[in-house]
């Protein structure tokens, strides 16, 4: 589970946000400015809290008034961002291991080959970072968190810097991974269709602060 209840400050922006959610994906809905990515940094533990509590499954990562910050390096959380961010020196081999190295765990060849093959990116392993297209650097994006072992996984808007084509070429990748690798992901989009066939629970964004919490339906007009 994923226990939300924060505020922030950011320049005339506040932001005020609670929620509890089970789902497999937690969708972060809203229009650009409406507080997502902040929200989702503030999980990360990327940016502090001004006032309240972050909790994943019983751990507390932030209690503010308990003086407790989990730094993110310690959160054992994901997190691919819009572009990719892949090492361009190194290859595609080179950048899904570069997360497991950096946590300290031990090489997993077993799992490397269930992520490449649930990615279908087996056969890029070789190519830096530069020969791919877009929708294949998400991919590896996407592989690299994943290898890391992490306990949640933090997408903010992964397909927002790709053409339509793309998008629909990657989206069934995301549905994989919600139905098949078992990872609790908070998915950030302003695309309501993506919402639709990706989350099982959304929160509903406006202004910075929850106007709905639920299912699909929230994002039918009421």
């Amino acid at each position: 589970m994923l226990r939300v209840d924060v505020t922030k400050q950011l320049g005339e922006f506040s932001l005020q946000a609670a929620f509890e959610s089970e789902g497999r994906v937690t969708g972060l809905f809203g229009a650009s400015g409406a507080g997502k990515s902040s929200l989702v940094n503030m999980i990360a533990g990327l940016l502090r809290p001004d006032r309240g509590t972050i909790a994943i499954d019983g751990e507390t990562l932030d209690d503010t008034e308990k003086r407790v910050h989990v730094p993110p390096w310690r959160r054992r959380i994901g997190y691919v961002f819009q572009d990719s961010r892949l090492f361009p020196h190194l290859n595609v081999l080179q950048n899904l291991d570069y997360g497991r190295r950096m946590n300290g765990l031990a090489d997993d060849a077993e799992q490397r080959k269930r992520v490449t093959a649930l990615l279908d990116i087996g056969h890029l392993l070789d190519r830096r970072p530069g020969r791919l297209s877009g929708g294949e650097r998400q991919r590896v994006a996407l592989g690299r968190a994943l290898l890391a072992k992490p306990r949640l996984l933090l997408l903010d808007e992964p397909l927002g810097a790709l053409d339509e084509g793309r998008r629909a070429e990657i989206l069934p990748y995301l549905v994989r991974l919600r139905d098949e690798a078992r990872i609790p992901m908070v998915y950030v989009s302003h695309d309501a269709a993506e919402m639709r066939q990706l989350a099982t629970q959304i929160v509903l964004l406006q202004r910075g602060r929850v106007s709905s919490f639920g299912g699909v339906k929230v994002l039918t007009p009421g």
